[in-house]
Order: structure tokens, then C-alpha cells, then sequence
């Protein structure tokens, strides 16, 4: 199609008044609506072993909770807690008692300044919004499809002790769906770093979330630690935020022994215990690993017809053009469509004329800098199906009109 073709669409495109938020990953009514029945789950609020849950105590999370933690993480009930329902905010909590009181056995990160952070991109904005507004440098590492540049981190862990932590999202990342080799993991694991007190933030927030039949995995990376002689390295973090209610769920995170105790010890002083409650009803509706599994695999259902819409629109209309790409995810939430250098800002605020609304550009990046200006994040799960279909289209040409100029 001619300049001025493309064009013609996009004017007849803007004329369909859409009004479509895209700029998060959520999870649809439809899915959420698969777990209506966990709200009638409590014909009584006593846990396994007699606690009351409507009362206080039980601050690492109910024993049953934490079991069921322990099936979806292949790790023992003793180093996980349950704790909350994002998260997102045991990362943040977790940083910040490491700044306030070091992590095991180590000096607060607070008198070791400057702190810094290795950020693989592109990247959770999230993760990236908590060390901006904890004063935490953060350095950019590549991101390929089987994890981090470990050439780089490797070199750049050994040679400055102010490198305290990397973000990690091992499988299905956000938001170019990577999937960390076993290679990457051990490496990571292995690797000798200045700090004594590094740690791997290893986000598993779609674990189980698969787009495709075949269900990827990544090996353990709490175990490759303990193989490596650095039990302490790795803190997992997961939640049900998309797999039960993503505003009423469960969090949880894993680590070592040690570092489960520490994180007991600090947390005891600002809770007298969690929502028992919805840990309860939660155990109650999921039961079990092969139980959620059954659940995901109905979130698929719903989620594949999106995605494959997605793709089906970009490769109608983007496909074969120079400096034009896009991930094809096996599971996860986001595409990341790669545009030509200069063209992801400006094809998000054409597609905002149309009445789509991305996440913002350089988003994916600390400080919200793409120096290259080419990523944009697609979250095709929210919108139904026809919308999303149509949303694709509108973003494709978008793009085709910012490459026009």
C-alpha cells in the first residue's frame, strides 16, 4: 500500500470512535469470572490446624496456604511465606529492609551507597519504579530470548561491589516473553559477584500462565543456588493476581532457610498477621497444583484467540516491512513490537488519535528511556476479542503512518 493509502485507512479507522485502555496487562471479565465461585468457598473459618482465621496471627501465612505455594514452586513449605495479595509489594518491602537492615547476616544497603541494580530490558516498569523511587541506580542489561547478556552481567557483578540486586522474570517476561535457558539460570546462580550481599529478585509472576500446549519450564533456581554454595542469593516472588481475583489474590515469596528467618524477623514488627481469611477461601477453591493447572488452562482458552488475533494483524499489515518485528510469546501477557529507531513514540500517540491507549514509550526501560525510541508494549488481554482484533489493526497503522513520517 501507498503512503497516502495507508493514510486513507487510518483517517477511516479514526471515524469508529474507539475508546480502548491497553496500557495494562488485567486480566479480562472472563477471566476473572473463573474464579466467582472462590467467593462462596467459606462455610466456616477455621484452617487446618484449628486456627481461627478471623483472628490475629499466623504472620508466614496459613501452613495449608503455604503448601499450596510450595506444589506451584517445587519448594519446601518451610521457605515460603504467604503473605498479602501482591506481589509487587513484598519486591518493595523486601528492598527496603535490605536498605534499612541488610539482607542475612550483611551490612544495611543504606551505608553502602550508591546502591545499584542490573535491569535486563526491556523490562517490568514496575520494578523499575521501585528503585527509582528508592534512590537505586539502575544499568540496563540486554534481554534476549533465553535471558540476560550473561557476558555482560557476569563481568559487570565482578566488578562493582555497589551491584546489590537483578531483576529477574524468568519465564515468559514482561514484556517480551523471554524464557531464561538453564544455562542462564545456573550462570546466574554461579557467577562470582563483588557484593557478598547480591541477590536475584526472581519475579516468576507467569509461571503458569502458558499460551501454548506446551508448557515451558526453568529449572530451579533456589536449588542452583545451593548448588553454586550461594544459598542466599535468589528471593522468589509470586502471586494468584492472575490466575484467581488480580485485586483480591494471594502473594507469596521463597527463599532459603535463612533468608525466610530474616524475613520473619523484619516483618514481625509491621504485621500481626495476614487476610487468613483469603488464604482460606483460596486453598479452599484451588486445592491443589494439578487443580490450578486445570484453571489455567481455561485462562488460555480465553487468552490465545487475542493474542493470535494480535498476530494475525501484524503480520496483515506490518509483515515484511524494514525495521519492523514483534515477539510471539509462548505464554505471559505482552508482545513487544519493535519499531523502526525514532517511531514508538509517535505511533502511541497516533494510536491515542484513534483511541487506543499503550503503555507509555520507554516504559520498558529504566527511566523510562528507550534511547533507541522502538519498543511498545501490547497487552491483548483485557479488550474482547473483536476489540482486540480491531485495536491491532489500528496499531498497525499507526505505526505504518509514523514510518511514512
Amino acid at each position: 500500500m501507498t503512503s497516502q493509502e495507508i493514510q486513507a485507512q487510518y483517517d477511516a479507522f479514526k471515524q469508529l470512535g474507539l475508546k480502548l485502555d491497553m496500557s495494562r496487562g488485567k486480566p479480562a471479565p472472563e477471566q476473572l469470572d473463573l474464579s466467582s465461585a472462590l467467593l462462596q468457598q467459606l462455610d466456616g473459618f477455621t484452617a487446618a490446624d484449628g486456627t481461627d482465621t478471623r483472628n490475629y496471627g499466623i504472620a508466614s501465612g496459613l501452613p495449608e496456604a503455604r503448601a499450596l505455594f510450595a506444589s506451584l514452586l517445587d519448594v519446601p513449605a518451610g521457605q515460603v511465606v504467604v503473605d498479602g495479595n501482591a506481589s509487587l509489594a513484598l519486591m518493595h518491602d523486601a528492598i527496603v529492609f535490605c536498605l534499612l537492615y541488610g539482607i542475612t547476616g550483611h551490612a544495611p544497603w543504606s551505608r553502602q551507597q550508591p546502591v545499584t541494580f542490573l535491569c535486563p530490558v526491556p523490562g517490568y516498569d514496575r520494578h523499575f519504579s521501585i528503585c527509582e523511587s528508592l534512590g537505586i541506580k539502575m544499568i540496563s542489561v540486554p534481554l534476549s530470548d533465553d535471558g540476560p547478556d550473561m557476558g555482560l552481567v557476569e563481568k559487570l557483578v565482578a566488578g562493582d561491589a555497589s551491584i546489590k540486586g537483578m531483576w529477574c522474570v524468568p519465564k515468559y517476561s514482561n514484556p517480551s516473553g523471554a524464557i531464561y535457558s538453564a544455562e542462564v539460570v545456573q550462570r546466574l546462580a554461579a557467577m562470582k559477584t563483588a557484593a557478598p550481599d547480591f541477590l536475584l529478585l526472581w519475579d516468576d509472576a507467569y509461571r503458569l500462565h502458558h499460551l501454548s500446549e506446551q508448557k515451558h519450564t526453568t529449572i530451579n533456581v533456589l536449588e542452583a543456588c545451593e548448588r553454586a554454595g550461594n544459598p542466599d542469593r535468589a528471593i522468589v516472588f509470586a502471586s494468584t493476581s492472575k490466575i484467581t481475583l488480580a485485586g483480591a489474590g494471594l502473594a507469596a515469596l521463597a527463599s532459603s532457610a535463612a533468608n525466610i528467618a530474616w524475613w520473619q524477623r523484619k516483618t514481625s514488627v509491621r504485621t500481626i498477621g495476614p487476610d487468613k481469611i483469603n488464604q482460606l477461601r483460596h486453598v479452599r477453591f484451588l486445592k491443589d497444583r494439578a487443580n490450578v493447572e486445570a484453571l489455567m488452562e481455561r485462562h488460555r482458552q480465553l487468552l490465545k484467540p487475542k493474542f493470535d488475533a494480535v498476530l494475525a494483524q501484524f503480520d496483515a499489515y506490518l509483515g515484511g516491512i524494514d525495521g519492523v518485528t514483534w515477539t510471539r510469546p509462548h505464554g505471559g501477557y505482552f508482545i513487544d513490537l519493535v519499531t523502526p529507531p525514532g517511531c514508538a513514540k509517535r505511533t502511541i500517540a497516533l494510536a491515542k488519535e484513534l483511541g487506543i491507549t499503550l503503555t507509555s514509550a520507554g516504559a520498558a526501560f529504566p527511566y523510562g528511556n528507550d534511547v533507541e525510541d522502538r519498543h511498545i508494549r501490547i497487552a491483548p488481554s483485557f479488550p474482547s476479542l473483536d476489540e482486540i482484533s480491531q485495536a491491532a489493526k489500528g496499531i498497525a497503522l499507526a505505526l505504518r503512518v509514523a514510518i511514512a513520517g
